[in-house]
């Protein structure tokens, strides 16, 4: 059994996110990418979870085959929106006997229609109870390094999000892009007592206009100077060279000042994450 747990008490790892495909082509470019990104040998990916929970079974799918086909561990996402405990509790049964040890809770987004469907659960440390009432699985859960967009103020955020690292075993950020806010992040924490590792989340800014919109939708703040170089390229490819420029300048100083790993957001693309991999020295 190889838990996330067990290997951030070994040493930094290095990991990649996915998000299950919605049509047969994407499954083929999603394999591909993925036959590509395991030669960099991650310690881990994650499985993405749809709005209230749309993609529940492709996750589900996609997790397995992972299981299944590939020399890494995969740990789906799950939420709490649009989920009875019930669900829950089968969801994770169910997991477990197919071999998944690991799982990220989180609060989730509302359905993308609008409709109301709350659930059985509003925040994610309930869905990490449950987890740890039902199972043995190593959990992690999500940190915003420059505050959740719906807390009322920073020391909110940190009280809210120290309460779920220490029943937690990991914390893995949103995407950001000034490591200062990462650093900050984590001697907040310590400030308070606590000190479970949490994981920096990286993006290569292959589509300015994409990430610019999850960005605003996060309440990340984004590089002026960097956006201004990407809009700016000739071409793809140099697009695809700032990015990776970028990205790995900002690794290097996330592991230079301590982070336990690295989790690049591929958004199912192999090309940058490729070329990062064979840049950064995470082991």
């Amino acid at each position: 059994m190889t838990t996330i747990r067990d290997l951030l008490e070994r040493g930094r790892t290095l990991s990649f996110e996915f998000f299950p495909p919605k049509t047969h082509e994407a499954q083929s470019k999603l394999r591909a990418t993925v036959d590509l990104l395991e030669k960099a040998e991650p310690d881990f990916v994650s499985v993405t979870y749809g709005a209230g929970g749309t993609t529940r079974e492709t996750t589900r799918e996609t997790v397995l085959d992972f299981i299944e086909h590939r020399s890494f561990p995969a740990m789906p996402h799950l939420t709490c929106v649009g989920h009875s405990y019930a669900e829950v509790v089968d969801l994770i049964d169910d997991y477990r006997a197919h071999g998944v040890h690991n799982m990220l809770a989180l609060a989730g987004d509302p359905p993308e229609d609008g409709s109301p469907n709350p659930g059985d659960f509003r925040y994610a440390l309930e869905l990490v109870k449950a987890l740890r009432q039902h199972s043995d699985m190593s959990i992690g859960v999500a940190a915003f390094p420059e505050v959740h967009p719906r807390s009322p103020s920073r020391e909110t955020d940190r009280r809210h999000l120290a309460e779920k690292l220490d029943a937690a075993d990991f914390g893995i950020t949103q995407f950001f892009f000034d490591p200062a806010d990462y650093f900050a992040m984590m001697e907040d924490l310590a400030a308070i007592g606590c000190d479970t590792p949490v994981l920096p989340g990286v993006i290569p800014v292959i589509n300015p206009a994409s990430v610019r919109r999850f960005a605003d939708m996060n309440g990340t703040a984004v590089d002026e100077g960097l956006w201004s170089r990407l809009e700016a390229a000739a071409d793809a490819d140099e697009r695809l060279e700032i990015a990776v420029d970028a990205t790995v300048r900002q690794i290097d100083e996330l592991l230079e000042g301590g982070a336990p790993g690295i989790h690049i957001y591929t958004l199912n693309q192999a090309d940058a994450t490729v070329r990062i991999c064979e840049r950064i020295e995470i082991r």
